[in-house]
This record gives C-alpha cells, structure tokens and sequence, in this order.
C-alpha cells in the first residue's frame, strides 16, 4: 500500500494548508481527497506537490507492505 500520510506531515511542518492549494495553488480538491484516502494518484500529482512543498517523493509518500502479502524475494 502507498501511504501518502507524510505529505500531511510535510504540510505541516511546512505550514501549507489545503485552504493554499486549492485556492492559491490551484490544487484539485478532488486530488487532496484521493491522497487522503491513499489512493492512486499520477506521477504528474507526486511532483506537483514536492515542486510545491520543495521536498523530495519520500516527504510525499512511502510504501507500506501489506501483512500476509508474497514478494518476489519470498519466492526464493
């Protein structure tokens, strides 16, 4: 699963608000949503909010493996 929940940090720390996206930045609303529910977003989306932000992809989001789930090294 992709958490998107170090954005919200990052957003903070930065002193961003959703209230600056979507009305001074022009972020979708709809995109803030997706990101909270940590679903999918486009590459397009991730660089947006690091260009925004001045951060790097691991202040947006990380990976978080799912319990249970098989990887390829498993297979081994």
């Amino acid at each position: 699963m992709i958490s998107y929940a170090r954005l919200f940090e990052t957003m903070k720390r930065k002193g961003v608000t959703q209230y600056v996206l979507i009305y001074k930045l022009g972020v979708s609303p709809g995109q803030i949503t997706r990101l909270k529910r940590n679903e999918s977003v486009s590459t397009h989306t991730i660089e947006m909010f690091c260009r925004i932000l001045g951060c790097k992809v691991e202040d947006v989001m990380e990976y978080i493996p799912d319990t249970g789930s098989e990887s390829v090294s498993d297979e081994r």
